[in-house]
């Protein structure tokens, strides 16, 4: 298995409007110039985290995800980020993942933010998403998902985590911590990526992306600064921790119950 080179994008977003941010990011992307495995792009990165659902809700042949597979194909390489999407009569706050092999991938947000009310307009899922990427394997998450270990452990089925997020200022500290602390307990890389600027409701966001190692080391420190930033994950770093210090071997068995 050959190391996994990942790109994550820092930015600020414009206010509910899919048209800028689109091609905010796609003059982005235009200007990268390292080959990448994998994009990580930020939660609701069209629109901010926003409850407009019936408004903003794009389908899954809209231009997002239209978006998507045009630069996943351009680059060749997988890019994901989470948008808001209607199925049906429901609203989801869904993960896309788009492949060079024109798969479509997607995971909806299982912990919805109550205290935002997130609940009373999504709709939560109720399965995880591990896709292989070079061989590595891969889980996906989005922001709040991040506080809840249980839905998150690795039970030797991902060799990634990635928390796409809209992660607010006034509780960075957790969000540090929290990245830090999955990585460790899971024994895996952790790829977690956040906007920057103030929303229309006034939430300042400090970013804070960041690329974690197994063993707790920084690969990427993005801080508060917009911007393209680029890891290479060590298949050597992962397998020989994982095998010199197996801890894995004595973690509790359990059975999620939705």
């Amino acid at each position: 298995m050959s190391n996994l080179k990942v790109i994550i994008i820092q930015s600020p977003l414009f206010w509910e409007d899919i048209e800028k941010n689109i091609k905010m990011f796609s003059q982005k992307l235009d200007k990268m110039k390292k080959e990448t495995d994998l994009v990580v792009l930020p939660e609701m990165f069209t629109t901010g985290f926003s409850k407009n659902a019936e408004t903003l809700a794009e389908t899954m042949s809209g231009k997002t995800v239209n978006f998507l597979k045009y630069y996943s194909k351009k680059l060749k390489t997988a890019i994901c980020g989470s948008v808001i999407i209607r199925s049906g009569n429901r609203y989801y706050n869904r993960l896309i993942l788009c492949t060079p092999d024109r798969r479509i991938y997607h995971y909806d947000k299982r912990h919805l933010f109550s205290m935002a009310k997130e609940n009373k307009i999504y709709t939560n899922g109720n399965k995880q998403l591990i896709v292989k990427i070079k061989n590595w394997r891969v889980a996906f998450f989005i922001c709040y998902d991040l506080r809840f270990p249980v839905w998150c452990r690795n039970r030797n089925d991902y060799d990634v985590a990635v928390f796409s997020a809209n992660w607010p200022k006034e509780r960075n500290y957790f969000w540090k911590n929290l990245l830090l602390a999955r990585a460790i307990e899971n024994q895996c890389y952790v790829v977690g990526v956040n906007r920057t600027g103030t929303d229309k409701n006034g939430y300042e966001y400090f970013g804070d992306s960041s690329v974690i190692s197994p063993l707790g080391k920084y690969l990427v420190e993005a801080k508060n600064k917009d911007g393209i930033f680029y890891a290479e994950l060590d298949n050597k770093i992962l397998n020989n921790y994982r095998k010199n210090f197996p801890a894995f071997k004595d973690a509790d068995k359990f059975k999620i119950i939705l």
